[in-house]
C-alpha cells in the first residue's frame, strides 16, 4: 500500500525589492531553511510592467550554492567578472554553480511578461569550495513529456526513464508540470526524499486541502506524490532534492557552515582574493 504525501508546511510570499530596483515575491528564506532543506531560498517573478524588473541584479557575489532561474517567460543574461556572457529565454534555465566564489549579474530585458523563479540549491560542505560553473539549460534540452491531463517539462534530473540536465552535486529533479482543470498528477518517489512543490500559475488540492498560486509547500515523507488541478492552466513547479544534514551559516549572498568560513569569505571580498579560479563554462 503506498504511503501519500501530505502537506507539512505551507509559505506564501511577500512582496520586496531586490537587486537594483527589481520587484519579486520572496516565498523562501532564512526562516524556512529547516522545513524545505536543501532549498534556502525561492523567489518568484511575475511582471507585465518592465519598470519593475529591468533594473536588474549588478555585479554581486556567490560562495556555497547553486542558483537556478527558471525563466518560463521573458529573458535572462548572465555575465560574470571573468568575461562569460550567456542568455536564457522563455522557456529556459539559468543554472550557476557558485561554489568557491564568483561574481556575477543578472541583466533582465523588457519582456511582454516576466515569469518565473529562482532558487538557491545548497550545497554540502564537502562540494562549498568547489570551482564554479556557469550552464544555461536551453529549450534544445529540456524534454516536453506527455503526461495524463497535461505535459511535464523536464527541467533537471531523472523522470521515470527521461533524463535531463543533472547536477554535479546534490542530486535534483525539477520538473514544470502543466495540468488541465480537475487533472490529477500521481508520481512515485523513493520515501526520504525531500520534495517541494510551487504553484507558479494557477490553485491545486493535496488531500483535500486547496493550496493557492505562487505558494510552496513542502510534503512529508512518503513514497507517492498526487496533487489535482483546481484552474485553468494549472502550472506547478517540483523540486526534489535530499536533505543535507549540516549546520548553516548564511549573510546576504554567500552560504557556508560556520561564522567563520562566512568572515574568512567576507574578508577576502575586501581583500581581492574571494575568486579562487577560473569557472568552468559547461
Amino acid at each position: 500500500m503506498s504511503n501519500v504525501r501530505n502537506i507539512q508546511t505551507t509559505v506564501q510570499g511577500y512582496t520586496t525589492v531586490d537587486g537594483a530596483g527589481v520587484k519579486l515575491v520572496r516565498v523562501l528564506g532564512g526562516e524556512t531553511i529547516k522545513d524545505f532543506n536543501p532549498i534556502l531560498m525561492l523567489d518568484s517573478f511575475d511582471s507585465t510592467n518592465p519598470d519593475e524588473y529591468t533594473a536588474g541584479f549588478p555585479m554581486h557575489p556567490h560562495r556555497g550554492i547553486e542558483t537556478i532561474s527558471y525563466v518560463y517567460k521573458g529573458a535572462m543574461v548572465h555575465r560574470d567578472s571573468l568575461g562569460n556572457e550567456a542568455a536564457v529565454h522563455s522557456g529556459e534555465v539559468q543554472w550557476m554553480m557558485a561554489g568557491s566564489g564568483i561574481m556575477h549579474e543578472e541583466l533582465v530585458p523588457a519582456a511582454e511578461r516576466l515569469l518565473g523563479v529562482q532558487l538557491w540549491l545548497n550545497l554540502p560542505k564537502e562540494h562549498k569550495m568547489a570551482n564554479p560553473a556557469y550552464h544555461p539549460v536551453t529549450n534544445d534540452m529540456i524534454e516536453d513529456i506527455e503526461i495524463d491531463g497535461g505535459y511535464l517539462r523536464l527541467l533537471a534530473g531523472t523522470y521515470h526513464d527521461h533524463v535531463g540536465h543533472k547536477s554535479s552535486y546534490l542530486p535534483l529533479n525539477y520538473y514544470d508540470v502543466h495540468l488541465e482543470n480537475g487533472r490529477t498528477f500521481t508520481h512515485t518517489v523513493k520515501a526520504d526524499a525531500s520534495i517541494m512543490l510551487f504553484t507558479l500559475i494557477g490553485d491545486i488540492e493535496i488531500n483535500g486541502t486547496v493550496v493557492k498560486e505562487k505558494t510552496a509547500v513542502k510534503l512529508t515523507t512518503g513514497d507517492t506524490v498526487t496533487f489535482t488541478a483546481k484552474s485553468d492552466d494549472t502550472q506547478v513547479l517540483y523540486i526534489e532534492s535530499i536533505a543535507i544534514d549540516e549546520p548553516v551559516a548564511w549573510a546576504g549572498p554567500i552560504v557556508m557552515n560556520t561564522q567563520d568560513e562566512l568572515r574568512e569569505a567576507f574578508r577576502e571580498l575586501q581583500n581581492g582574493t574571494f575568486v579562487k579560479a577560473k569557472m568552468d563554462v559547461e
